[in-house]
């Protein structure tokens, strides 16, 4: 089953997330297709950017619980690491095209993208700290983009928050109500632009990202790892996969 589709209009390669069993999850299926899919990507002369969308209601949903519950996904974090990276670092601009909900490490995925459209459909969380767990290895792209007070308030709160709130933290590009009528001159605009000048422009704006990627890809994947393999976050993954409250809500 093919979890990460591919197709080419015009210069613009799309990526469409397409695991609607998992709510398309960060599964270490689907992050191992993607990285070929952006691969492959850059590999084609044709491709003068990349659009990241999905199928279904959900842009993605963060970690695949029921992998990471089992111990099955013992390498998530770095994993999860490298793929932000990949995006942050491509040669070409990713541009993420948002029509449903975005929850935890999906915040990474969208973060590490260049530019960010989305509907009003649309709802963002980090649900980290309901589960035991932190928003750690996704905060090299997310906060540098984020107001620093909004960002206390939806680390710590676990709160839901609409498009709209999205875009005036920083945390996406524009709110639209039609995406792709949005997306229309984005995407005019970088199909005029040369691949150099695209590439050269690119690296100026993920200069620092990169730079915190360097100094804390270690530590932050090993905080994420230890939190995972906690008392705490086993409780927290266990209540969300049964549909219950944690133990320690009140």
């Amino acid at each position: 089953m093919t979890l990460v589709h591919r197709s080419h209009e015009r210069g613009i390669t799309t990526l469409t997330l397409d695991s609607p069993h998992n709510r398309n999850a960060l599964s270490a299926a689907l992050v191992t297709e993607l990285h070929q899919a952006l691969a492959d990507a850059v590999e084609d002369p044709e491709t003068r950017a990349v659009v990241l969308t999905h199928t279904g209601t959900t842009f993605c949903a963060g970690a695949d619980l029921s992998e990471a519950a089992s111990g099955a996904a013992e390498d998530g974090p770095l994993g999860l690491a490298r793929l932000l990276r990949t995006l942050v670092e491509l040669p070409r601009p990713v541009v993420a095209r948002v029509t449903g909900h975005v929850r935890a490490g999906g915040l990474g995925l969208l973060a590490a993208c260049d530019i960010s459209v989305a509907g009003p459909a649309a709802t963002f969380a980090f649900t980290e700290a309901r589960l035991g767990l932190a928003p750690a290895v996704i905060s090299m792209p997310v906060l540098p983009r984020m107001d620093p007070r909004a960002a206390s308030r939806y680390y710590l709160t676990g709160e839901r928050f609409d498009a709209t709130e999205a875009a005036r933290t920083g945390l996406i590009t524009l709110a639209a109500e039609d995406v792709d009528e949005a997306l229309a001159p984005l995407l005019a605009g970088l199909r005029k632009a040369s691949p150099q000048g695209l590439a050269e422009s690119k690296r100026l704006t993920t200069a620092d990202t990169l730079r915190t990627f360097d100094r804390d890809t270690a530590a932050l994947a090993g905080l994420s790892a230890r939190l995972f393999s906690s008392d705490e976050a086993r409780e927290g993954m266990t209540a969300f996969l049964e549909r219950r409250e944690p133990s320690w809500s009140r």
